[in-house]
């Protein structure tokens, strides 16, 4: 079973490379403009993503030239982005440098490894016989749980916060790249 875990953490770290590959790029082109999104508008952002992901699967077609993997690498960045959001709050006007995005960037990436290593453990490679579809319910439920977060201020009794949906989102994603990447279910 070992050689199975070191395999998902070496796969992870290729898509998140990948990721932050991209991230990289829109930072040197945009700048960190996403600093000015409230959480609400970020939310909305992982909605769209996933909802187009679940139509394409539903409808089994793709109208415009952007498949189901690249959401979901858009699912992941976005939700790292929230993380940061979370961390440090919206602005009027961006903030932080474009170094300063990569280091958070990569710090919240690197707890979403950390978490994806403890529950991968604890559900035993689970994620490997799971359709992709399950992954973008999942990542809708989540989204779905943030909203209603958000609309009660914060103040849950039991459950989870945002970033923990927000972690989840992110590694669903990264399963849902990866098992694309190993067959042809788009």
């Amino acid at each position: 079973m070992s050689n199975v875990i070191i395999n998902t953490e070496e796969q992870f770290k290729d898509v998140m490379a990948e990721c932050r590959s991209l991230f990289e790029k829109k930072l040197h082109d945009y700048g960190p403009s996403w600093r000015i999104l409230r959480p609400s508008s970020l939310t909305d952002q992982l909605f769209i993503k996933a909802k187009r992901i679940r139509s394409i699967e539903i409808k089994g077609e793709a109208l415009v030239d952007e498949g189901i993997r690249g959401e979901f690498i858009g699912l992941i960045n976005y939700g790292l982005i929230g993380l940061i959001q979370l961390e440090k709050g919206f602005v009027d006007a961006p903030d932080i440098t474009n170094e300063e995005a990569l280091a958070m960037y990569d710090r919240h990436a690197d707890e979403a490894l950390k978490l994806m290593l403890r529950k991968n453990h604890d559900y035993d490679e689970a994620w490997r016989l799971m359709r992709v579809s399950s992954y973008t319910d999942f990542i809708l439920t989540k989204i779905q749980r943030v909203k209603e977060i958000e609309d009660i201020g914060g103040a849950t009794i039991v459950s989870e916060g945002v970033d923990a949906n927000y972690m989840d989102i992110i590694n669903y994603s990264v399963f849902g790249v990866i098992k694309l990447s190993q067959s042809d279910e788009r």
